[in-house]
C-alpha cells in the first residue's frame, strides 16, 4: 500500500514537472510571439488617444476602459477561436493571411504618411462639428465603437503575427490556445493601461504645474497641517511645478513622437511580413537583398554590429512597407472601397 502511494506521488510529482515545463514553455512562446507583434501594439498605443479627444476630463478613463473591455472581447471571443480553428482546419492560409494583414499595415503606413505630406483639414473640421451636432452618449457611444472596429483590424494582425509563430514552435492545441490567450489580454492589459497613462499624463501635469500641494502626496509625504511653517509641500512646489509644466509642454511633442514611432512601426512589421511570406513562396530577392545590406553595414561597424544590421534590416523593411503602401493606395481608393460600398450600401 505504501509502494502504491509512493509511486501515485512520484507520478504526480512527474506531472507537476511537466506541467510546470508546460507553464514556462508557454510564457516564453508568449514572450516571443509578443516581441514580434511589437510594431503593431506600438501603432496600437499610438492610434487610441485621439478617440477621446473632445471629451470631458471626468469621462477620458470610462472611454478608455469601453474601449479595452471591447478589445479583450475582440481578440477573446471571435479572433481567438477563429485562429484556433485556422491552425485546425487550414494551417496553409496562415501565411497568406498574414499577407494580407501585412499588406493593410503598409497601406495603412503609407497612408499616413502621405497625410502628414498634404493634410486633409476639412475631414478635422467635420469630426469638430458633428461632436457638436450630436448628442453627448451618442458621440461618445460612436467613438467607442470606431475604436473597437480599428482595434478589431489591429487585433486580428496581432492574433495572426501570434499564431504564425506559435505554430512553427508547437502542434499542440492546447499549446497555441494558451499562448494566444495570454498575449492577447497581456497585450490589451499594456496598450490600454499605457494609453490611461498617456491620456491622463496632461491633466496631472496640469495639476501640478497649478498647484504644488498634490506632489506631497502623490510622491507619498505627509501633508503638513494649515498653516504649518514650511513642510514637504512647500519645499517641493517649485520642482513639481517644473515637472507639470514639463508634462504640459511635453505630452503633444510625445504623442507627435508615438504617432510617427507607430507609423515607422506599422511599416516595418508590414514590409517585413511580406518580405518572409514571399520568401516561403521561393521569391527570395528582396529579402535577401536586404540582409545583404544588413550584413555589409554591419560589418563596416565592427562595435556595434548586430545593431547597425538590425537596424538597416528594419529600414529596409520599412522602405519596402512604404513602397508596397504607396502602390496599394489608388487600388484601395479606386477599386476597394468603392467595390466594399456597393457589398455594404454605405
Amino acid at each position: 500500500m505504501s509502494t502504491g502511494l509512493i509511486a501515485l506521488l512520484d507520478d504526480v510529482a512527474g506531472l507537476a514537472k511537466v506541467a510546470a515545463a508546460s507553464l514556462d514553455d508557454a510564457a516564453g512562446q508568449a514572450a516571443r510571439a509578443g516581441a514580434k507583434a511589437a510594431g503593431v501594439v506600438v501603432d496600437d498605443a499610438a492610434v487610441t488617444p485621439r478617440y477621446v479627444v473632445g471629451f470631458t476630463a471626468d469621462r477620458e478613463l470610462p472611454i478608455i476602459g469601453k474601449i479595452a473591455l471591447g478589445s479583450l472581447k475582440n481578440k477573446l471571443v471571435f479572433l481567438l477561436p477563429l485562429a484556433l480553428a485556422l491552425s485546425l482546419v487550414a494551417p496553409w492560409a496562415i501565411t497568406p493571411l498574414l499577407m494580407l494583414g501585412g499588406g493593410f499595415l503598409c497601406y495603412e503606413g503609407a497612408e499616413k504618411v502621405w497625410e502628414a505630406l498634404h493634410p486633409h483639414a476639412a475631414h478635422h473640421d467635420a469630426d469638430g462639428a458633428g461632436a457638436a451636432g450630436q448628442d453627448a452618449a451618442q458621440f461618445e457611444r460612436e467613438k467607442v465603437n470606431s475604436a473597437i472596429k480599428t482595434d478589431l483590424i489591429l487585433s486580428a494582425e496581432i492574433m495572426a503575427i501570434v499564431l504564425s509563430t506559435v505554430a512553427a514552435e508547437t502542434s499542440s492545441f492546447w499549446m497555441q490556445a494558451a499562448v494566444l490567450a495570454v498575449v492577447g489580454a497581456g497585450i490589451t492589459g499594456l496598450v490600454y493601461g499605457a494609453v490611461a497613462l498617456i491620456v491622463k499624463a496632461d491633466d496631472v501635469g496640469l495639476s501640478l504645474a497649478q498647484n504644488g500641494r498634490p506632489a506631497a502626496s502623490l510622491l507619498g509625504l505627509r501633508t503638513p497641517s494649515p498653516g504649518a511653517p514650511g513642510g514637504a509641500d512647500r519645499a517641493l512646489a517649485p520642482v513639481t511645478q517644473a515637472i507639470g509644466r514639463g508634462l504640459v509642454k511635453g505630452m503633444p511633442v510625445f504623442l507627435r513622437l508615438l504617432a510617427l514611432v507607430g507609423t515607422a512601426a506599422m511599416l516595418w512589421v508590414g514590409g517585413g511580413i511580406i518580405i518572409h511570406g514571399l520568401e516561403g513562396f521561393g521569391l527570395t530577392a528582396v529579402g535577401h537583398a536586404i540582409h545583404g545590406a544588413a550584413v555589409a553595414a554591419g560589418e563596416a561597424v565592427p562595435a556595434a554590429k548586430a545593431a547597425v544590421e538590425w537596424l538597416v534590416g528594419a529600414a529596409g523593411a520599412g522602405v519596402f512597407g512604404l513602397l508596397l503602401g504607396a502602390l496599394l493606395i489608388p487600388l484601395v481608393h479606386t477599386v476597394i472601397e468603392p467595390l466594399w460600398r456597393m457589398v455594404t450600401g454605405k
